[in-house]
């Protein structure tokens, strides 16, 4: 009986890949990250396939993968694949929940910073051999009041981070009942929009998030309101966004996620003097992508070897 094939396609620790690549019962792709071209090269063979953001699991690559029988998603986002064809295929899809909820947690943190004491454009004149101290007055997060949308177990993250700031912490989230010891609960997004000075996105992408944070949202928002999204970029509606920071009815924004990735080079976005733009970092840490792959390897063991499958995710 041949063994399953596995392919590891958006890069994975190299320690874990090489304990990976070690398990007898299994045959490993030797790369760890390859280009789209080349999976699609191997996909005729492939029976468990492992990925983050980049690869995206999609009809046409499921059609291309007759063999495909599990894909796990190292991350917890899953709206790279279509989980629905996945299903009616009879393939099995997995994430690896909380391993990455750290990272992403302090990444909105560092944005919220970084928006506030303006250090990314500081850095830009710097290196542009400038000193502007007087441009680069900033503000501090300390007794602020921030708003998050989504009070799962990240945006519980941010709120005990931040806590040490004594911001007023709030929070909209229909699925939590009670106000906690670092955030109060509102019950109406509107008002989160308009009583905070900063906003910060922690909802997954699903058919009731998608553009919920749009031209009305907006509009709710303090001319001094400052946005940060670390969640994923269909949650808020760019055009209007754009719109918003333009014309400087807010101060500013922090993004690390955009509707399109990688977001495209003549995006509107890219002109702004307002905003932070990350490559979709909040999960890039040395520590979170170790969590994930050791999760994502222990289920790709599970599901093989022992016929356990672990941490599905259903359409």
């Amino acid at each position: 009986m041949s063994k399953p094939f596995i392919v590891v396609s958006d890069g994975m620790d190299k320690g874990l890949f090489n304990d990976l690549c070690k398990i007898d019962q299994l045959n490993v792709h030797p790369e760890a990250k390859i280009s789209q071209e080349s999976l699609k090269n191997l996909l005729p063979d492939v029976e468990g396939l492992i990925i983050r953001s980049a690869t995206n699991v999609t009809k046409e690559l499921i059609d291309s993968a007759p063999k495909l029988r599990y894909v796990i998603r190292a991350g917890e986002g899953t709206d790279n694949i279509d989980k629905a064809y996945c299903k009616e295929k009879g393939i099995k899809v997995s994430n690896t929940p909380g391993a990455n909820n750290n990272s992403a947690g302090e990444h909105a943190v560092a944005l919220m910073l970084t928006v506030l004491r303006k250090t990314a454009w500081a850095n830009q004149s710097m290196k542009e051999g400038k000193w502007e101290k007087a441009a680069f007055t900033g503000n501090e997060l300390w007794k602020k009041t921030v708003g998050i949308v989504g009070f799962g177990r990240i945006g519980q993250i941010v709120a005990k981070r931040i806590s040490g700031f004594e911001t007023n912490t709030l929070f909209f989230d229909p699925l939590v009942s009670r106000s906690t010891s670092t955030a109060t609960k509102v019950d109406k997004l509107e008002d989160l929009f308009s009583q905070s000075d900063i906003i910060s996105i922690h909802v997954p992408l699903i058919e009731a998030t998608k553009n919920i944070v749009n031209e009305n949202l907006l509009s709710k928002m303090k001319p001094t309101g400052i946005l940060i999204n670390a969640a994923r970029g269909k949650i808020v509606d760019e055009q209007a966004l754009y719109q918003v920071l333009k014309e400087k009815k807010i101060r500013g924004a922090g993004f690390d996620v955009f509707a399109s990735e990688p977001l495209e080079n003549n995006s509107p976005l890219r002109e702004l003097q307002n905003i932070v733009l990350t490559p979709h970092l909040g999960g890039s840490t040395q520590e979170a992508q170790f969590r994930v792959g050791e999760m994502a390897i222990h289920q790709v063991k599970e599901f093989f070897l022992n016929s356990n499958l672990l941490n599905e995710v259903r359409h």
